[in-house]
């Protein structure tokens, strides 16, 4: 495994492997996984995908200060270099990108990649800005690596559905490859930002896989069940858990995320739903997701 902190280095070791294969007769096979450290096994899972499918493995970690606003927690996010190192190495991971702020930003930029529309609800609607900056630095990772393939969790379906659309448009010869959620055995969603959490918060943040078992339930089997009244359950299931702060519920179409009537059955619904949600324990905002593909049912 190679660590490079440097995008020259970065784009000159690969260039090297990608002459290399080619002498061979072959296309060497590049997948990326974009991260911002701090791995645990959710990481882990979109690493094995990569090095299933593809010869060669680039891992990027990066803390990227553009998409955090002005009261976030850029300074506090956690880091742990060493245990990123340790699971790196252990999923086969052969190139770990590792710059600093100044290598990714030697100066301000003026130049941001903003996806309209997909970024104005949800996550995008209460971190204003997020997005591009998001977007603005996987359009500079993608550029720099190259890849075949990009992997990206599904815990962040609006980040999923987003940087799909930049790439659509921008027409980046990369493919997006959604990952599932990965879940602890009580079923709370993987997160760096688990940390943060108190062991009472650890367990009150039990409520967001619960009410969306709950929510897919309804949609599946409850044959009136409109996507009001399924908000609706939904929310009340939250907002019977005391150290829990609503921060938005929704249900939307995916992955154009576009809102959908309230009086519409969830069983008439064509292709699939996300029901996302986003909640803050103490001072940390965890979301989670279940995306359910429906048939449309008349």
């Amino acid at each position: 495994m190679i660590v490079l902190t440097e995008i020259k280095d970065v784009r000159e070791h690969l260039r090297a492997e990608r002459f290399a294969a080619a002498k061979e007769g072959r296309e060497l096979q590049i997948g990326f996984v974009p991260t911002m450290g701090y791995l645990h096994e959710g990481h882990a899972s979109l690493l094995r995908s990569a090095r299933m499918d593809n010869d060669l493995v680039v891992l990027s970690i990066f803390v990227n200060p553009i998409q955090f606003g002005p009261n976030e927690d850029f300074d506090r996010y956690p880091r742990d270099s060493d245990k990123d190192m340790a699971l790196a190495k252990r999923e086969g991971v052969d190139i770990v990108f590792l710059p600093s702020v100044d290598e990714m930003y030697p100066q301000p930029t003026k130049t941001r990649i903003l996806v309209s529309e997909l970024t104005d609800h949800l996550c995008g609607a209460t971190r204003p800005g997020h997005f591009d900056g998001v977007t603005t630095v996987v359009g500079k990772l993608l550029h720099i690596v190259a890849p075949h393939r990009a992997y990206f969790g599904q815990k962040d379906a609006q980040q999923v559905a987003v940087v799909t659309q930049m790439v659509i448009d921008l027409n980046m010869d990369v493919e997006i490859v959604p990952c599932p959620i990965v879940r602890e055995e009580d079923g709370l969603a993987l997160s760096s930002r688990n940390v943060y959490l108190t062991p009472e918060e650890r367990q009150a943040a039990l409520v967001l896989s619960r009410s969306l078992r709950q929510a897919e339930q309804m949609a599946r089997e409850r044959e009136g069940a409109t996507v009001a009244h399924i908000l609706q359950e939904l929310v009340r299931t939250i907002e019977s858990e005391p150290a829990a702060s609503l921060d938005y519920a929704e249900i939307r179409s995916f992955p154009s995320l576009a809102s959908l009537p309230g009086s519409m059955r969830a069983k008439e619904a064509e292709g699939k739903l996300l029901i996302a949600i986003a909640v803050k324990f103490g001072t940390t905002r965890l979301i989670d997701n279940v995306i359910l593909t429906m048939e449309g049912e008349k």
